[in-house]
């Protein structure tokens, strides 16, 4: 991914809200399948950290990214961009 296609994908994804967060258990297979689900449907997810996890975002973005196979949009504070074409539902044109 080019810088000019992540900052377009990061515009897009600024006036979005977190769809998911990651909470005191951490990075579950069952957050990685909703997560993969909502990548399918939306391509382009905001998740967030909140303070009570035990893990910091920067550390598992690579995780994530290679357990969805996704890329890395964003990484700023507690919140994480990650963008996945869709194999059915192409929204996104990048």
């Amino acid at each position: 991914m080019t810088s000019k296609q992540r900052a377009y994908l990061n515009k897009l994804a600024a006036n979005e809200k977190a769809v998911l967060s990651v909470g005191k258990e951490g990075v579950t297979p069952e957050f990685i399948n909703a997560l993969d689900e909502v990548l399918e449907k939306r391509e382009l997810v905001k998740i967030t950290f909140q303070k009570n996890s035990p893990y910091q975002s920067k550390d598992m973005a690579q995780t994530i990214a290679e357990r969805t196979n996704s890329e890395i949009v964003s990484s700023l504070g507690r919140k994480l961009v990650f963008f996945r074409v869709s194999k059915t539902n192409n929204k996104i044109i990048i």
